[in-house]
């Protein structure tokens, strides 16, 4: 089971994760939305197409754009649509 923790609280936690370039995307049903608050940050991968962000807040700790997600990824990565990846402080282990 994967897990992402942040700030000492899990914010996802699957058995259902797509491991892509060492980062964990989890399906979007297994993120606790409450910790999730919407980034205008936007970045765009060649090959997977463009990402949207969310900061991640937990108590008064707050990660920046540390979790993205592909809206509507390229062909060659449509498995990742409907899964959140994190970085930035944000914890992902097995």
């Amino acid at each position: 089971m994967a897990r992402a923790t942040f700030n000492g609280q899990t914010i996802a936690e699957s058995n259902d994760t797509v491991v892509i370039e060492s980062n964990h995307y989890f399906p979007m049903d297994s993120i606790d939305r409450q910790f999730l608050r919407d980034s205008d940050v936007k970045t765009t991968c060649p090959w997977k197409g463009e990402a949207s962000y969310f900061d991640v807040v937990v108590g008064d700790q707050t990660a920046e754009y540390a979790a993205w997600y592909y809206p509507t990824a390229k062909d060659a990565a449509k498995d990742l649509e409907g899964r959140v990846a994190f970085w930035r402080g944000v914890e992902v282990t097995e």
